[in-house]
């Protein structure tokens, strides 16, 4: 009687928990940029983004790298995984890097970002900094990302800036990113290219084989920077080059970093999601400190305005 009555308990309280209790909330975004300690579990356990931005690794190095099950994992929830690839500066952090550069680098590596320690311009036309790209696009397709997220596209004006033909520099760009694109798509078809900023090299793209080439793009700062909007004419000028891609039939995704987690601004947040609607963008507005490490507690207001 006693085992009975324990195993009508157990059912009783499998069905109240099941009908009765409250079920957590999953949350529809459009996009999740998260480079610096990403926890598959936890977004999926919260959040269903139509696109996702990670690192190929939840630390950043090799030992720590995702799977191909984290991957498929997130494409089986229908997330389209986009792995983070800076090809315009080299990482010490990763697993190219060699200690000797510190003292004697290579000819294409150059100095130190001021801005972001650990972080060095490189001069991206050269092959053996782009063999080095290419074999890390290898171990990104094997895992079974959707594609990759590439940054630093803008580094074709920093190289203008110091001493190079802004042609040059740019022609080089569009010919790495192009590169890229049929490296990888010998392997996928399908593969996404997708660069982060730099949407004025468009100038420079005299064939439109760029804009052909890329799936589309990454923006950031946009609409805001930090608590404060942009000048009209400073997003009228942007927006002329990203309408012109997404007329292309290609995708935008937009980061504005306004989410202060200490005071948060619901005004501009709101702001930031109704201008993605408007534009059909896919917007994501990140953490103020721009460290792309803790999801932002910006997503929430997701649930209020529908795309």
């Amino acid at each position: 009687m006693t085992k009975e009555l324990f195993t009508i308990s157990t059912i009783l309280i499998l069905f109240i928990t099941f009908f009765f209790l409250p079920k957590k909330e999953i949350i529809d975004v459009p996009v999740i940029y998260q480079i610096n300690g990403s926890n598959i579990e936890n977004i999926i356990s919260n959040y269903r983004p139509k696109f996702l931005i990670i690192d190929y690794s939840k630390d950043g190095t090799e030992k720590f790298k995702f799977t191909s099950n984290d991957i498929n994992i997130l494409k089986n929830k229908g997330i389209t995984p986009l792995a983070y690839l800076s090809i315009g500066e080299a990482e010490d952090y990763r697993y190219y890097w060699k200690n000797e550069w510190y003292k004697n680098p290579p000819i294409w590596l150059y100095k130190e970002n001021p801005n972001w320690a650990g972080n060095y311009k490189v001069k991206y036309w050269h092959d053996d900094w782009k063999n080095i790209i290419f074999n890390y696009l290898d171990k990104i397709i094997e895992q079974g990302f959707s594609g990759v997220y590439l940054d630093l596209i803008d580094s074709y004006i920093f190289w203008s800036n110091n001493g190079y033909d802004i042609t040059y520099t740019a022609s080089e760009m569009i010919k790495f990113v192009i590169e890229i694109a049929e490296y990888a798509r010998k392997k996928n078809p399908v593969f996404l290219i997708v660069p982060q900023n730099g949407e004025d090299i468009l100038d420079y793209d005299y064939n439109h084989k760029y804009l052909y080439t890329i799936s589309g793009i990454g923006i950031e700062s946009l609409f805001y920077l930090y608590n404060k909007k942009n000048e009209d004419k400073y997003i009228n000028s942007r927006l002329d080059y990203i309408l012109k891609i997404k007329s292309y039939g290609k995708f935008v995704l937009v980061t504005d970093y306004i989410y202060d987690p200490q005071k948060p601004n619901e005004e501009i947040i709101l702001d930031f999601i109704k201008l993605c609607n408007y534009y059909d963008f896919y917007g994501y507005p990140a953490n103020k400190n721009q460290k792309l490490k803790d999801l932002s507690g910006a997503l929430k207001y997701f649930k209020e305005v529908k795309k």
